[in-house]
């Protein structure tokens, strides 16, 4: 297996998964973004720059990869703050060149039909690791109050109307009220600066978009996300449930309670009229 690796614990979490499977992994990382302690846990690992896309393709291909795997946040950022840093080769640039837009969906899309135009395949996430995928229902044993819960409801729609547009994943609420909504800068930032303008008691919202493609980019939380929101002295994290990555799912719960944040996978259907 293949593994495209950005920031954070998700892709060691895969790599282990799939090695625990039998299976070997070859891991593409970045540098200054992905965790040079990934090299531990997969079979051969290579460092190469966010724009050597050539690269990347010909570790895939030297590795005997069929099936590859996005795994980590990359921040959308560089193309903006220092381009050249990326050093991006022809083929990047090529593939660039031929947006019609920089959305992520656009631009992570296109490097993925890329790479499978080599006959790479990119498995949906939910189908090749479900047990990564959180479930409806409470984590931990913190639940929202009914101001909570109005939150919940009221951000739900917000969210996914900014998923549509791919802006991005997460609204942050307070008394049915929208305090900031993700786009470029990340979750985390925007759960701080809605703890910097509204103070305690905000409610985050993350949904996968209503068009979500299930390659790549999905919503992923952990218990970095719940230091954030303690920070930000949140008291409620709603998240999508089978369609959100939950990364040490039992870690997250203790960390949660042990910060009174309620935290709740919502089904399909929405969060209704209450709770699930």
């Amino acid at each position: 297996m293949g593994l495209i690796a950005g920031r954070g614990l998700y892709p060691r979490i895969v790599a282990r998964l799939a090695r625990a499977r039998g299976w070997r992994v070859v891991a593409v990382g970045f540098h200054s973004e992905t965790d040079p302690a990934l090299a531990d846990e997969v079979d051969r690992f290579e460092s190469i720059h966010l724009g050597e896309l050539q690269k990347l393709v010909d570790v895939l291909r030297d590795g005997g990869v069929r099936d590859a795997v996005m795994a980590g946040k990359v921040l959308k950022t560089h193309l903006y703050d220092d381009p050249a840093a990326l050093h991006p080769d022809a083929r990047a640039i090529g593939v660039l060149a031929a947006l019609r837009d920089r959305k992520d969906d656009s631009i992570l899309g296109a490097v993925v039909d890329e790479i499978a135009s080599e006959g790479i395949a990119f498995p949906p996430q939910t189908e090749l690791l479900p047990e990564l995928f959180g479930t409806a229902g409470l984590l931990g044993e913190t639940a929202p109050d009914a101001a909570a819960w109005a939150d919940v409801r009221f951000g739900w729609p917000a969210a996914k109307t900014i998923g549509g547009l791919d802006i991005g994943q997460s609204v942050v609420v307070k008394e049915r009220a929208v305090i900031a909504v993700e786009a470029i800068e990340g979750t985390d930032a925007a759960i701080r600066r809605a703890g910097e303008l509204a103070g305690p008691g905000c409610c985050l919202v993350k949904v996968a978009k209503p068009s979500q493609d299930p390659r790549f980019d999905l919503p992923t939380i952990g218990v970095e996300t719940i230091k954030t929101l303690r920070e930000a002295r949140a008291s409620t994290f709603a998240f999508e449930a089978g369609r959100t990555v939950v990364l040490e799912p039992a870690e997250l719960a203790a960390a949660a309670d042990a910060d009174g944040i309620a935290v709740v996978g919502i089904g399909p259907d929405g969060p209704g009229e209450g709770p699930p």
